[in-house]
């Protein structure tokens, strides 16, 4: 999905495309997803991240369409500002603020999978660590004491922070996951290190190929 300011689509769309899947761009103003199966949220600045980062884009035409196809069990990734969005939409819990440290992070950060039963994290083993870019301004994951609890309780932190905690998020979570597991939110950037040409690690290109386990049963 492509909005105003999107930075990383043409990213995700080669990263689809090296796990072995089509790549479909889609854009924030159609109201109807043809033919798609899974959709991707990319990293960037959606509408300049005004008011707040991904509030505006939730309010994009495409992004009713995401919200029915989630519930309805659709994979849907949000990814930085995906992230942002999800929550802004409601379709994970909580919500993204600036840096602790107020300043732009950027640097292949460590992360550890927790939940390894999700449509996007089918590939990786549980405990597994990876390395993985993460770039973001507003990263800070945030939720009341309650929704923390029921996120750790339920097996919904998909992905943790090792190390130092790059930008103060609590309980040093890096991604989240909905109930039903086919909605992931994840504030570092895997398609960003799918090939070791351009990338710290190849590790991030499981979260596609698990989408493709998850949907046709191709296996990695």
């Amino acid at each position: 999905m492509t909005f105003p300011g999107s930075l990383d689509d043409r990213d995700a769309l080669r990263a689809v495309r090296l796990a072995g899947a089509e790549p479909v761009p889609l854009w924030h103003g159609e109201k109807w997803l043809s033919d798609v199966v899974a959709v991707v949220l990319p990293g960037g600045f959606s509408y300049g991240d005004y008011l707040r980062a991904g509030a505006i884009a939730r309010f994009s035409p495409a992004m009713q369409s995401v919200i029915d196809g989630a519930k309805n069990g659709m994979p849907v990734l949000g990814i930085c500002n995906g992230f942002q969005v999800l929550c802004e939409a409601h379709l994970l819990p909580g919500a993204l603020i600036r840096n602790d440290h107020r300043k732009f992070v950027c640097r292949d950060q460590r992360l550890r999978i927790e939940n390894a039963e999700t449509a996007w994290t089918n590939q990786y083993e549980a405990g597994q660590e990876i390395v993985v870019p993460l770039k973001n301004g507003e990263g800070g994951y945030v939720a009341d004491p309650a929704t923390l609890d029921a996120l750790e309780a339920d097996g919904r932190v998909v992905a943790r922070y090792l190390g130092d905690n790059p930008n103060g998020s609590y309980r040093a979570i890096a991604g989240i996951t909905n109930e039903a597991g086919n909605v992931v939110g994840l504030m570092p950037h895997p398609e960003h290190a799918v090939e070791e040409l351009t990338g710290p690690s190849t590790d991030g290109l499981a979260f596609f190929t698990s989408v493709l386990q998850k949907l046709v049963g191709i296996p990695a």
